[in-house]
């Protein structure tokens, strides 16, 4: 045991077993849903849920596993929503191509991020990030968690043209529960008491299903389906082709930004940058990434990459990569205890998105308002995020607009080179993403 204490670094970081793995047990709990809506939208595109489980845990286990034994990270990695849909009602269903294309799309994009981690472009990109805009990943990210947080507990529903969105109905149980989650989860951080999160998520669990709010598991145990439909059947050659090539370029760009903020804001949320706003050793959790998203095509999902709510296993206190083995030990088990994950209602983990919401909002303060350069670049990230629903959208806004400000602003030294690099990549999203109604 100390031999992995020593490997994971625990005295230097300042933890132990019992935080790490209450850190590991709060994050796969707040992400498991993954487990379940990753299927459903994927089936849209054709894709069978029974294998598309199977290969959702898979590809979480594979990378989360790399990100804690190899990066050493308490970061987990899963498929990306957002890019899920994408692939789902944007390339298969509005531009008519395959999945097997666009799963072919996906792979060649992880073998592109894979070269470009080991040569350490990647990290000479994120080099290339000012810090006001590493602030806004953080800060909107956590609006963009509050945001899916009030959605899933229905404190905040869908509403008309008009008014997109609205109050939810205070008068059902569901949402008064919920509500009290997120009352219990800040009154249980305010008095410290360590696992706060991971308390609150499995009281109202129990609360909801003992008084029958929410249907209970109708099984503990359950043997996963086959994957061999969807393993090893993506279409390589159709994604290379000329009218595959802008679906190749939208997955790239998507999956390249959304991996940079979304560590970037992790990392600076966990304590983990330096004195220069860099994430030391950062060729590791790209990697991981790289190969999770490489592996994910090869399984037969979409790409995957560190997930924004492994911030809640950091406020619990995770700070190393056993935190991110623990999560992949639990979706292991997930592949045969699928009933018991599933049934973890959106209610109970939805409060712990709004409260980490709320904590990563405050690397808000440490941009300069005062210079328009730095602030507007940064408010349309945080914006764009949430209501584009978007991570990627967020960042490219933000790569564009800093540049250009600064060049119109005659500060054009101000600009790194790599960031033009980015501003380009960027650009080229707006240009070929197929906008649709």
């Amino acid at each position: 045991m100390r031999g992995l204490k020593g490997f994971f670094r625990f005295s230097e970081l300042g933890t132990g077993y019992r935080t790490e793995i209450v850190a590991g047990v709060t994050t796969f709990i707040t992400m498991s849903y993954i487990v379940v809506v990753n299927p459903a939208i994927l089936e849209a595109a054709g894709i069978p849920k029974g294998p598309s489980m199977v290969a959702t845990i898979v590809s979480a286990v594979f990378g989360t596993l790399i990100m804690g034994v190899y990066a050493r990270k308490p970061f987990a990695i899963a498929p990306y929503m957002g890019e899920n849909a994408f692939i789902a009602y944007t390339v298969v269903k509005v531009m008519g191509y395959s999945w097997q294309v666009a799963l072919g799309a996906i792979f060649i994009s992880g073998v592109l991020f894979t070269i470009l981690t080991v040569t350490k472009v990647r990290a000479w990109l994120v080099d290339a990030i000012p810090m006001s805009l590493k602030f806004s990943f953080t800060a909107g990210i956590g609006l963009f968690l509050a945001f899916i947080g009030l959605n899933e507990t229905g404190i905040v529903v869908l509403g008309i043209q008009k008014a997109p969105v609205h109050l939810g109905n205070l008068s059902d149980p569901t949402v008064l529960l919920s509500v009290a989650g997120v009352i219990l989860m800040a009154t249980l951080m305010i008095l410290k008491v360590r696992g706060a999160i991971l308390y609150s998520i499995l009281l109202i669990s129990a609360v909801a299903f003992i008084s029958g709010l929410v249907k209970p598991p109708e099984a503990v145990v359950s043997l996963p389906p086959d994957i061999s439909p969807i393993f090893l059947v993506m279409d390589v050659l159709g994604a290379i082709s000329l009218g595959g090539l802008n679906v190749m370029l939208i997955v790239f760009v998507m999956a390249l930004v959304d991996t940079i903020g979304t560590l970037i804001g992790l990392s600076e949320r966990a304590g983990l940058l330096n004195d220069k706003g860099t994430l030391p050793d950062i060729e590791k959790p790209m990697l991981a990434d790289a190969l999770a998203t490489t592996f994910a095509a090869m399984a037969g999902t979409t790409t995957s990459g560190a997930y924004i709510e492994s911030a809640t296993g950091i406020e619990s206190g995770g700070k190393s990569g056993f935190t991110a083995v623990i999560v992949a030990i639990l979706f292991l088990f997930a592949l045969f205890f699928y009933p018991v994950v599933k049934a973890i209602p959106g209610i109970a983990y939805g409060p712990a998105l709004i409260i980490i919401g709320l904590l990563m909002m405050s690397s808000v303060t440490r941009i300069d308002f005062s210079d328009m350069t730095e602030s507007f670049p940064a408010f349309a990230v945080v914006m764009l995020m949430s209501f584009t629903y978007n991570i990627g959208v967020g960042i490219t806004a933000g790569f564009i607009l800093y540049p250009a400000l600064k060049a119109a602003s005659g500060r054009l030294r101000e600009v790194h080179a790599g960031l033009w690099v980015l501003a380009a990549l960027s650009l080229m999203f707006y240009i070929f993403y197929p906008y649709g109604p």
